[in-house]
């Protein structure tokens, strides 16, 4: 039994199962977000292309199921490939944040430096716990994310920012 272990064919397989889960929840993955940002022809392929890879593993491991090294594999492929998706999701940065900022002191003067930079901006007068505030909500493309906060942290330090996921609906100003 120890020997079947050592055996290169026991761990080509049990790598080649590791491979495709990695791959097919990588895509899995990526095709989740899709579909939740509207992506209907990019969530198709992948979801096609995904459910194949699938059918392939789970077919190579349950027609071996004498060897444990394989069951192995698909459980790394399936932990690995979330995490691979993840981060090649974060890579392709693809959608919309809207960003709601809080300043008590340099509303205006943010408001006034982001415009300058290219993003739309509306400001809302607000009440916060010590009196006024701005309120300002500012819709970016995900990748330009870091850029804003940098601008926002250069302008008013002690600002309070918060972030969700958006889908643009229509009109409007989107820096594209």
């Amino acid at each position: 039994m120890l020997g079947f272990f050592l055996s290169p064919a026991a761990w080509l397989g049990a790598l080649t199962i590791f491979t495709m889960r990695v791959g097919d929840m990588s895509m899995d993955t990526l095709r989740v977000l899709f579909v939740m940002r509207g992506k209907k022809g990019i969530a198709w392929v992948l979801g096609f292309f995904q459910s194949l890879i699938y059918v392939l593993a789970i077919t190579s491991v349950l027609s071996n199921l004498d060897n444990p090294l394989n069951i192995i594999g698909y459980a790394a492929g399936f932990a690995t490939g979330n995490v691979v998706g993840m981060l090649i999701e974060e890579r392709l940065a693809v959608g919309h944040i809207l960003l709601q900022i809080v300043s008590s002191r340099r509303g205006a003067a943010l408001s006034e430096a982001l415009r300058e930079a290219g993003y739309g901006v509306t400001e809302i007068p607000a009440r916060g716990k010590d009196g006024v505030v701005s309120m300002l909500s500012v819709s970016v493309l995900r990748k330009d994310v870091s850029k804003v906060e940098t601008l926002v942290h250069e302008h008013d330090s002690e600002a309070f920012m918060t972030s969700e996921d958006v889908r643009p609906m229509r009109h409007g100003f989107w820096r594209a």
